[in-house]
């Protein structure tokens, strides 16, 4: 992944949030990373669609205030990765469109 503002390779120890969840039976996760030098988050968006291939897009830049926000949101999980969870955060991230 690479910082969408100035092109900077992050490696993994950059990694400051990660969030996953069942929509419509597809597994989708997100993982964000910020970028000192350029004040913004990236993330990596990865699908893993139930009937088709994997996908996986960058997206950003994400302003501080944007990026703070959704980290402050995937921090009030506990399970963040478990892409079965239904807590408060997991249904506000995904917009209520998790799996029953």
């Amino acid at each position: 992944m690479n910082c969408t503002v100035c092109g900077k390779e992050f490696d993994k120890s950059e990694r400051v949030a990660g969030i996953s969840g069942r929509v419509m039976g597809d597994e989708c996760t997100d993982i964000y990373y910020w970028c000192p030098a350029c004040q913004a988050y990236s993330f990596r968006m990865y699908r893993d669609v139930f009937c088709g291939p994997e996908t996986q897009r960058d997206c950003g830049p994400l302003a501080r205030e944007e990026g703070d926000r959704r980290i402050a949101l995937i921090g009030r999980c506990a399970s963040p990765m478990n892409e079965r969870c239904k807590c408060d955060a997991h249904k506000e991230y995904f917009g209520g469109w998790l799996d029953s």
